[in-house]
């Protein structure tokens, strides 16, 4: 692995992560992390479609007109998300339901609009599918750490299992966990802590 795949890795991962660093996504950050299997299936449709969609959009780079690239880009992000879609609605009915518009959402999700113009456009299709996979990836560590504790507080379980002491009788289950202020709390919480580490890192 050379050195730029290793900064790409670095930067999508942990230096510009997108939600707890350029605090982007936030919507889909919010309103499917009250499940840990809820989160983790949108984790893997956002992988998916990034990374592709910024390989996709690196491809076709020199034959697209300047002036519509941004359509061009949006077709490209909306077909990835549409077999996604279909995947789910055929295969996985009850998540399809659960997931509700959010998975159509991740056409206008900032971070994959994002990452395809700021790498995509600009890059050959190996680096941007890197930088569109780690920067997913990235994103998605940050979901399902908010999304274990929303779930254990909230409803004592972890990917639909109890989980002991929280979902016993000495546990006073916190419903506002699995509520919109819960996701709210959590993500101020994850994004206090990271950013400390962070600094006191680059201070060092």
């Amino acid at each position: 692995m050379n050195a730029e795949s290793k900064k790409l890795i670095y930067e999508g991962l942990w230096k510009n992560n997108p939600v707890f660093r350029q605090v982007l996504g936030i919507c889909s950050t919010l309103a499917v992390t009250n499940l840990v299997m809820n989160t983790a299936v949108m984790c893997v449709a956002l992988i998916f479609t990034l990374s592709l969609s910024s390989a996709s959009v690196s491809i076709l780079r020199n034959i697209t007109p300047r002036n519509i690239r941004m359509m061009v880009e949006t077709l490209i992000i909306a077909f990835y998300v549409i077999i996604v879609d279909i995947i789910l609605k055929a295969y996985w009915p009850q998540m399809s339901t659960n997931l509700g518009p959010y998975v159509g959402l991740i056409i206008t999700n900032c971070i994959v609009m994002g990452r395809c113009e700021a790498c995509g456009i600009n890059n050959p299709p190996a680096t941007a599918f890197i930088d569109g996979m780690f920067n997913a990836l990235g994103y998605s560590f940050v979901l399902l750490i908010i999304a274990t504790f929303r779930e254990i507080l909230g409803m004592g379980t972890f990917l639909g299992f109890s989980v002991p002491y929280f979902s016993g009788p000495g546990w006073d289950k916190w419903i506002i966990m699995v509520m919109p202020p819960g996701a709210f709390f959590m993500l101020a919480i994850v994004v206090w802590v990271f950013r400390s580490i962070q600094d006191r890192k680059e201070q060092s």
